[in-house]
């Protein structure tokens, strides 16, 4: 079974950067549409980045042009460079397939937090 493993969160100031890595294992990360997600506190999980196995991408309007998604097919890891951070970017973040009916077990995720 796939396991999503999540890190590189932090405490950063606003205007910071930060770069999220979701390590998988299992079957490659080349052949599922995959996404970045994030739960703030007292609110329900949103998708932020999607990244198709052909390459789209998509972003939520919040994160656009500050967000960036990729993928190292070799190492099996799906990245997202956040630049401009905001407090209103504070969540935990999480990665999975992008299909609804096809996600895997959600992993521990990884703390981002904006503050001065």
């Amino acid at each position: 079974q796939v396991q999503l493993v999540e890190s590189g969160g932090g405490l950063v100031q606003p205007g910071g950067s930060l770069r999220l890595a979701c390590a998988t294992s299992g079957r490659g990360v080349s052949s599922y549409d995959m996404g970045w997600y994030r739960q703030a506190p007292g609110k329900q999980r949103e998708l932020v980045a999607g990244l198709t196995n052909g390459g789209t991408t998509t972003y939520a309007d919040s994160v656009k042009g500050r967000f960036t998604i990729s993928r190292d097919n070799a190492k099996n890891t799906v990245y997202l460079q956040m630049n401009s951070l905001k407090p209103e970017d504070t969540a935990v973040y999480y990665c999975n397939r992008l299909d609804p009916l096809r996600r895997v077990r959600w992993g521990q995720g990884t703390q981002v937090t904006v503050s001065s």
